[in-house]
């Protein structure tokens, strides 16, 4: 399997007049098809990691390629997704689908026509942002993100917002949509429970400066359900992954 993302040791301090030592050294690859998980101490710098993967500026040291070109610092390679869905109130949902390809001058709305209909939101097409739930709203920035030509996916938190039964049902449904289009997907969250759901690996962040102190193969297989919550050995992982974010372990 070839990897869609390679990070080689980046490093990276901001300058502020504190001198905040952020990332260390540190490396992480994401392979074409697979989902990975960033978890780490809040404060450790994982969206440093996603701007600087977004070429919102460069890392001091280390290289970051996307399908093996160097990308440090160049922006326009990669698909976001943030924990607001940062949706135009001003256009109808199908014109908020196609923003992407509007920009990129291929504006397919039959696509995203078909999308949105996968996405059960067949008949809001002309419908306005405003008149939708989080939920709804988060399916829509989601398929805007898979409408766009980048196939490398950065998703920060985007069920943060959202309540608890309504935040299950997006995991569910994001990991149906994902089946069908399978893009390689480095996710951001601080549930340790979503993260085992989710994902195919699960890397573990140390404090400031971050690098890279635990990678958790996540052993189910694929599709899932959330019964599998109730499993020993999603217990055992989830308590341990616990533990190495609580204690020193995560340090070593």
């Amino acid at each position: 399997m070839t990897n869609k993302l390679e990070v080689r040791n980046l490093t990276h301090k901001f300058n502020d007049g504190n001198g905040v030592h952020v990332l260390d050294n540190l490396s992480l690859d994401v392979a074409d098809g697979e989902f990975v998980t960033l978890l780490g101490p809040s404060g450790s710098g994982k969206s440093t990691i996603f701007n600087l993967i977004g070429g919102l500026y460069a890392p001091d040291a280390g290289d970051i390629y996307i399908d093996g070109a160097r990308v440090n610092g160049t922006r326009g390679n990669i698909s976001y997704l943030p924990q607001q869905d940062s949706l135009l109130p001003w256009r109808t949902i199908e014109d908020n689908v196609v923003l992407v390809q509007e920009i990129t001058g291929d504006v397919d709305k039959e696509t995203a026509r078909r999308w949105l209909q996968r996405a059960g939101l067949e008949g809001y097409e002309k419908s306005y942002p405003n008149t939708l739930s989080g939920g709804m709203r988060q399916r829509v920035a989601f398929i805007r993100s898979l409408l766009s030509p980048q196939e490398l996916m950065l998703l920060d938190e985007p069920f943060g917002a959202l309540d608890e039964l309504t935040r299950l049902d997006m995991q569910d449904w994001l990991l149906k949509i994902w089946e069908m289009d399978r893009r390689s997907v480095l996710f951001i969250t601080h549930s340790i429970e979503e993260a085992l759901y989710m994902s195919d690996r699960i890397l573990v962040l140390s404090d400031k400066p971050a690098r890279i102190a635990r990678e958790i193969e996540v052993p189910f297989e694929r599709p899932r359900d959330h019964d599998i919550i109730l499993d020993e050995e999603f217990t055992r992982l989830k308590r341990d992954i616990y533990h190495m974010l609580r204690t020193s372990d995560v340090e070593d």
